[in-house]
C-alpha cells in the first residue's frame, strides 16, 4: 500500500495564490516600504519613514522591538534628528509638502511648515535650528527656521535635488541632482552636485560628473571633512544595446569628491567585471570613517569599502590628471572591452578594498543606510524589513529585522518589485528603473537601443499612461506595452523569464498615476497657463495633441528628423501630460526645454503647430499651460 499523500494540483495552488493577491488588493494592503532612517547619538534607537504607510516607526536596537512613532499626512521620505535627540524632522511628500518638528519621545507633532513639492532629504544646519530640505519637483532646496517654525528662503539648483550633505565645518552644503537637465543630444550629458554655499545662500559652484551620469541617489560627506561620495548609475547611453557584459550598457558608479578644492577626483564602478551591482543607493561612513557602506538597491545586498585603502589606491595628482587611462592600483582594476566594440578605456572596476555583503533571503530593496557605532542598517523598501550588519565581526553577515507582519505582494506590487530589481537582469548590471527612474519615467537620455536599428538613438520615453497609449517606443515598433515588457526582458535585461514577471511589471505600469505639475496653484491652472490653453488651440496643437491623453495616437512628419534617422521615419505624437518633468523632447532630445520646441521647432518648419505672430509673453502663457498638465 503506498502512503503517499496525494499531490495538490499546481494549478489550483495557483488560483488560491491569485486569490490571496486579489483579496489583499482589494482590500488595500498596507505596506511599509521603509526609505529613510535616522539614528539616535546613543545607538539605541532607529526612526524609520514608512513611506507607503504614512508613518513613521520606533525600533528599540537592543530589543528589536518597533512601535509606530506617528502617523504623518502625507509619505514619509526623510528624517533628521536634533543632536540632543529630542527633536525628530520629518519631510512629507506633497505638491505642498509638510516638515514636521516632533517630539521623538512622545511622537507629538510640535510644528509644521510647509515646503515645496515632493520634499525630502532634510538636513540641519550646525545651528541647529536651520533645517535644509530638498524639493525635488521645485528643482530648489527649501531653507526652514525650525524655532521660529516657518520657511526663510528657497535655493535654486539644477534638476531633481534627492540627495545632500553638510560639510564638517557647516559652510557648504552638497545637493545631488538626480538627472541632466541639458538636451540628450549634445557631446556631453551628465548630472551634477550643487555646491550651496549657506552664507550667501547660493550655488557657487556645480561638480559635473561623467558623460552618461544619471540617477543620482545617495551623497554622503567623509567623517574627516576631506571627502564627498556620490552614488549614481553610469550609463553607455552611445554605444548600441547589443551587450550587457563588463556594464557595457548601464554600470553602477560611486564619485569621489575633494572637498578640500570641490571638485570630483575620481568616478569608479561599484560592479565587478563578470557581476554587476544594479542600482546603487544609498551611502554612509563608519564614524571613524574607516567603513564606507552603500546599498545596491537592485541587487539587494550592501559594500562594505575599506576607505582609506581606497584613498591609498588612488593616483597622485599628476596621474590624476590623466584619469583614467593608464591607471593600475591595487585597489582599482581596467578590464579590456570586447575587440569589436569601439571604446575608449572605460571607468576602472573597484577590487580588493570592499566586501558585498549579500542581504539575508526575503530582504529586498535596500535603499537608504544609517551606521550606528559598529552596526549598520538598511531599509529594505520591498520587504518591509531592516538588515543589520555588524563592521566589527571578522566576517560580516547581514541579519533580518522585521518591521511589521509579512504582506503578500499583490500583482501591482510584485510589478513594481521586479521593475526594480537587477536580479531578473543577466548578471545583475540593471533594471527596468535604471533607464526609467523615478516609478517609470524617462533617464533624460538618448539611448541607441538595437531594437529600433543601431545608429538611430532615441530619448527615453515615459512609461506613464503608456498601457494606455499602443503602440508604444517613438516609431510604435511594439504593437503595446505588454510585447514591449516582454521584449526588452530579452533584450535589454538578457533573461528569459517566467510570464509572471511581464505580466506583473505591466500591472505595475498601469497602476502609474500622474503626478499634479508644480506649476499649478493650489492644484489649478495659473492666470497665465489659462490664457495658455486658449493659445494651445489657436496655434492647432489640440489636432495632435487631444485634450485627454493630450495624444492623438498617431505617427507624424514634424520635421525633426535628423542625420540619424531613415528619411521615412514618423514619430508617434508623446503625450504632453507630465511634460513638466520629462525633458529634453523631441524624439531626439533634441529640445531642452519646452520653449524651445515652441520657439525652434515650431517655427522653423511649420509642420508643428502655427506659433507665427505669438508675442514673446504668449509664448510665456503657452509653456506654462503645457507645464501644467
Amino acid at each position: 500500500m503506498s502512503h503517499n499523500k496525494p499531490k495538490f494540483p499546481f494549478a489550483v495552488l495557483a488560483l488560491i495564490a491569485h486569490l490571496i493577491a486579489f483579496t489583499c488588493e482589494a482590500m488595500g494592503a498596507s505596506y511599509l516600504s521603509p526609505d529613510a532612517l535616522a539614528a539616535s547619538a546613543d545607538g539605541r534607537t532607529l526612526f524609520v519613514a514608512a513611506g507607503t504607510a504614512n508613518r513613521v516607526l520606533r525600533v528599540d536596537l537592543a530589543r528589536h522591538q518597533t512601535s509606530r512613532l506617528l502617523k504623518t499626512p502625507a509619505p514619509a521620505t526623510g528624517l533628521a534628528l536634533s543632536p540632543d535627540n529630542r527633536r525628530l524632522y520629518v519631510t512629507c511628500a506633497a505638491p505642498e509638502s509638510k516638515v514636521l518638528t516632533v517630539d521623538a519621545r512622545t511622537g507629538a507633532i510640535l510644528g509644521s511648515v510647509t515646503v515645496g513639492h515632493t520634499a525630502g532629504t532634510p538636513v540641519l544646519g550646525t545651528d541647529g535650528r536651520t533645517l535644509y530640505v530638498c524639493n525635488q519637483f521645485n528643482n530648489d532646496v527649501s531653507v526652514v527656521d525650525v524655532v521660529a517654525g516657518r520657511e526663510t528662503g528657497r535655493i535654486p539648483v539644477r534638476r531633481e535635488p534627492v540627495a545632500a550633505d553638510l560639510t564638517k565645518d557647516g559652510r557648504y552644503l552638497l545637493v545631488a541632482n538626480q538627472l541632466s537637465d541639458t538636451r540628450a543630444d549634445a557631446k556631453f550629458v551628465g548630472a551634477v552636485v550643487s555646491v550651496i554655499d549657506l552664507a550667501s545662500r547660493r550655488v557657487i559652484k556645480e561638480l559635473q560628473l561623467p558623460s552618461g551620469s544619471e540617477s543620482l541617489k545617495g551623497l554622503a560627506v567623509s567623517p574627516n571633512g576631506k571627502f564627498a561620495v556620490v552614488t549614481h548609475i553610469y550609463c553607455n547611453f552611445d554605444l548600441p544595446t547589443r551587450r550587457i557584459e563588463l556594464g557595457l550598457i548601464n554600470a553602477n558608479a560611486l564619485t569621489l569628491v575633494s572637498l578640500a578644492n570641490l571638485e570630483p577626483l575620481c568616478t569608479l564602478l561599484l560592479d565587478e567585471p563578470e557581476r554587476g551591482a544594479g542600482n546603487p543607493w544609498g551611502a554612509a561612513f563608519s564614524a571613524d570613517g574607516s567603513t564606507l557602506v552603500v546599498a545596491h538597491a537592485g541587487t539587494h545586498e550592501v559594500s562594505l569599502i575599506d576607505f582609506p585603502k581606497l584613498l591609498a589606491g588612488l593616483p597622485d595628482t599628476a596621474r590624476r590628471a590623466a584619469w583614467p587611462t593608464h591607471l593600475s592600483t591595487s585597489v582599482l582594476k581596467f578590464v579590456p572591452h570586447y575587440e569589436d566594440e569601439e571604446l575608449n578605456d572605460g571607468l576602472p572596476f573597484l577590487v580588493g578594498a570592499r566586501q558585498r555583503i549579500q542581504l539575508p533571503a526575503g530582504d529586498l530593496g535596500p535603499r537608504a543606510i544609517v551606521v550606528s557605532g559598529h552596526m549598520v542598517y538598511t531599509a529594505n523598501y520591498f520587504s518591509d524589513t531592516l538588515s543589520e550588519i555588524n563592521l566589527s565581526a571578522d566576517r560580516p553577515q547581514a541579519v533580518s529585522l522585521p518591521l511589521g507582519p509579512k504582506q503578500p505582494m499583490t500583482p501591482v506590487r510584485q510589478g513594481e518589485f521586479y521593475f526594480h530589481d537587477a536580479d531578473i537582469c543577466f548578471q545583475g548590471w540593471q533594471s527596468c528603473s535604471s533607464c526609467h527612474p523615478g516609478d517609470g519615467r524617462p533617464d533624460a537620455l538618448n539611448w541607441n537601443l538595437a531594437s529600433e536599428g543601431a545608429g538611430h538613438p532615441k530619448n527615453t520615453k515615459s512609461l506613464l499612461l503608456a498601457c494606455r497609449m499602443p503602440p508604444v517606443m517613438a516609431l510604435g515598433i511594439r504593437s503595446n506595452a505588454d510585447i514591449a515588457v516582454h521584449g526588452a526582458i530579452k533584450i535589454i535585461l538578457f533573461t528569459n523569464q517566467p510570464a509572471t514577471v511581464p505580466q506583473t511589471i505591466v500591472e505595475y505600469l498601469k497602476s502609474l498615476k500622474p503626478v499634479p505639475s508644480p506649476y499649478l496653484i493650489r492644484g489649478k491652472l495659473s492666470p497665465a497657463a489659462r490664457d495658455g490653453r486658449q493659445l494651445f488651440a489657436q496655434a492647432g496643437c489640440v489636432n495632435c495633441h487631444v485634450p485627454g491623453l493630450f495624444t492623438d495616437l498617431r505617427p507624424h512628419d514634424v520635421g525633426t528628423r535628423v542625420v540619424y534617422d531613415r528619411p521615412t521615419d514618423k514619430f508617434y505624437t508623446p503625450t504632453l501630460i507630465e511634460a513638466w518633468r520629462t525633458a529634453p523632447y523631441l524624439h531626439n532630445g533634441s529640445a531642452a526645454t519646452i520653449r524651445d520646441v515652441i520657439t525652434k521647432c515650431s517655427s522653423q518648419n511649420g509642420l508643428h503647430g502655427d506659433v507665427e505672430g505669438l508675442t514673446d509673453r504668449q509664448i510665456d502663457d503657452l509653456c506654462s499651460y503645457v507645464l501644467s498638465l
